[in-house]
């Protein structure tokens, strides 16, 4: 199985790799690569890690022009694709609509062997995160509900497919996951097992988003003003035990404080400080289940001055204390 990309004009190649059957690797419990972006388009990485049933690959390149990319690849797969930053739009004769990512999108694609072209904005770094399943694996956690009907209908008859005519918003739970499977250095067997534990935690978050998610495209919105908003949501993710009132913020992007008010909730589905509160929330479990801090600890670093109104919080949130995860 193979999957290539090259540049449309210039017709050098940028990425050709190869891939076992089913993902599956010889001799590595899990397989690992990166491969450097070419001279001609920026500066950047791609890595991949794969192991049989999956593959993530996850990047970054900082584009030196707008670039129109050709690709191929002869992988069936379902792919779990995440726009981190950056926008590219894609065009494929074997799908029905043109692609296009923004910053902090996702949705789910069938492919069964895909050629097209994919134009790559230079406006900001392209940062990507995507996973592929086999299809038989996928079809395991597909739930039964009418969001999903059409697409499984695709897979059955391996017809390529998106999920949804549009995106849906990268929910902060769903960075949470994608930091740690970038993050992770355990090895061996364990990698494999955490690996694969995160990648079905972040497909749930997907499918139940999916499944009650009332977003619509948020037309409404002028590209500059979507540019300040995805701005602040960069300053509270960079800076999560800080405190800032909605009037900073506003300030620090250029902008007002009702505009950033509406159009946040407009474009995230939730206000500026419920989305800072999730991600405090989701920060502070891990640092908790994984890291050993103490409760004291987690809540200077998330910004409570008081650890009881730490726990209080914590405990509204998730129905149980934060000191019974240290028990």
């Amino acid at each position: 199985m193979k999957t290539r990309i090259y540049d449309y004009e210039l017709r050098e190649l940028a990425i050709e790799a190869s891939y076992p059957k089913n993902f599956r690797g010889e001799g590595e419990i899990v397989t690992q690569r990166t491969y450097s972006a070419a001279p001609f388009m920026g500066k950047g990485s791609y890595k991949e890690l794969f192991f049989e049933g999956f593959h993530i690959g996850f990047g970054e390149i900082n584009l030196s022009r707008t670039s129109l990319v050709h690709f191929d690849s002869e992988l069936e797969t379902v792919e779990m694709h995440f726009g981190l930053d950056g926008a590219a739009l894609t065009h494929s004769s074997s799908l029905k609509e043109e692609l296009f990512f923004g910053k902090s999108e996702h949705n789910l694609i069938y492919v069964n062997g895909i050629e097209g072209k994919s134009e790559w904005y230079n406006e900001s770094p392209m940062k990507v995160f995507e996973v592929n399943l086999l299809p038989s694996l996928f079809r395991k956690y597909l739930p039964q509900h009418p969001a999903f009907d059409k697409f499984r209908t695709a897979i059955d008859l391996k017809k390529n497919c998106i999920l949804s005519s549009h995106n849906f918003p990268i929910t902060p739970q769903m960075m949470i996951v994608i930091k740690k499977i970038i993050t992770c250095n355990r090895t061996g067997h364990f990698k494999k097992m955490f690996l694969e534990s995160h990648v079905i935690e972040l497909l749930m978050l997907q499918l139940e988003q999916i499944t009650g998610h009332t977003y619509q495209v948020p037309r409404c919105i002028k590209k500059h003003e979507l540019e300040k908003l995805y701005a602040v949501r960069e300053i509270i993710s960079n800076h999560i035990g800080e405190s800032f009132s909605l009037t900073e913020l506003a300030q620090q992007v250029g902008t007002n404080e009702f505009t950033l008010k509406k159009g946040f909730k407009e474009l995230f589905g939730t206000t500026v400080f419920g989305y800072w509160n999730e991600l405090k929330m989701e920060w502070a479990k891990q640092m908790l289940s994984e890291d050993g801090l103490t409760v004291t600890e987690v809540s200077e670093k998330i910004g409570y001055k008081n650890p009881q109104h730490f726990s209080t919080a914590f405990k509204r949130w998730y129905g149980f204390s934060p000191g019974e995860l240290k028990v």
